[in-house]
């Protein structure tokens, strides 16, 4: 009697150990390096350690995640500050709750062995594209910083075909190139390019991929774990970079090639180190750059954009 007392007591002791909160994660694309610290924080069993039941899964449409977070259809999406601080404007009750990657990616992309030396020399050609507003204004901030303008230069809508484009001679540059990915894409396949850097242009300096949820109704405290989780699995990939990416390459077949295998590289020492931490400066900074080149109607707060959830 006494050992079955002392097995109920540890059973229920032990219960809430064993509970895991469900949690639902939509990706902004198919799963690849920008990622790392999700899929490793899954694969060691860190969501685990913090209670943690994470659904990761990649979206059909990669403009779907943050609608559906705002539907409350799913409790965290991977976005882009850019876009972040348009749908806020547009009505989607979204807030910027942690950072995954921690730096711009994204570039003016050109032939490394191009005509094309400096934005300046853009003056008459053609610039392609995947998605207008925020990138159209990059691409005018960078053009002003050389001493052009959008009406220097054509607009060309390669929807996501951006370095094939390129390597085609379609276009003479695109911008929404991703640093990590274009780049090793073109030099794998003997056509190198070079990136000018946005954050180098003049263009004020931001997270590229972050965690949004809903602003009303976000589970602070479930969110919270997450992100220590995505810390830990962080400080993982930074510690031990050929074993994540062994660990990370072995979920999928196609991710265990030489594209993925060099982005995961040049990915590693962009990751957030504190996913939680922000930088009230930053998110201010962006919000009067999209409001000078016209795409906001008004300047909203930072508190209305984004928050640190470990102050909440």
């Amino acid at each position: 009697m006494k050992s079955f007392l002392l097995n109920c007591a540890f059973s229920i002791c032990a219960s809430p150990l064993l509970a895991q909160d469900q949690m639902t994660l939509l990706l902004d694309w198919f799963v690849n390096p920008d990622h790392g610290p999700v899929i490793i924080a899954q694969e060691m069993g860190f969501f685990t350690d913090y209670g943690l039941n994470v659904e990761v899964i990649a979206p059909a449409n990669p403009s779907d995640p943050p609608k559906l977070v705002a539907a409350g259809r799913a409790d965290l999406a991977i976005s882009y500050q850019p876009q972040l601080h348009l749908q806020i404007h547009e009505g989607l009750p979204l807030l910027r709750v942690g950072t995954l990657v921690a730096i711009p990616l994204n570039c003016l992309l050109t032939l490394a062995e191009g005509p094309i030396a400096s934005p300046a020399d853009l003056k008459g050609g053609k610039v392609g594209f995947s998605v207008g507003g925020v990138e159209e204004a990059v691409l005018g901030h960078v053009l002003k910083t050389h001493g052009l303008t959008l009406d220097d230069v054509e607009l060309v809508n390669v929807n996501w075909s951006l370095s094939p484009s390129l390597m085609s001679g379609q276009v003479d540059a695109v911008i929404g190139a991703f640093r990590n990915f274009e780049l090793n894409q073109m030099d794998i396949e003997g056509v190198p390019g070079q990136c000018f850097y946005v954050e180098e242009e003049g263009l004020p300096s931001y997270d590229e991929l972050i965690y949004v949820a809903h602003a009303e109704t976000m589970d602070v405290d479930m969110i919270r774990r997450f992100l220590k989780a995505t810390e830990k699995a962080t400080q993982f990939i930074i510690n031990h970079p050929q074993q994540s990416w062994e660990i990370f390459a072995g979920t999928a077949p196609e991710l265990s090639d030489e594209l993925n295998q060099r982005a995961w590289a040049d990915t590693l020492p962009r990751f957030a180190l504190r996913p939680a931490a922000m930088d009230n400066g930053r998110y201010a900074a962006f919000e009067a750059f999209l409001h000078d080149a016209g795409l906001i109607p008004h300047v909203n707060p930072v508190q209305k954009i984004a928050i640190d959830v470990t102050a909440q």
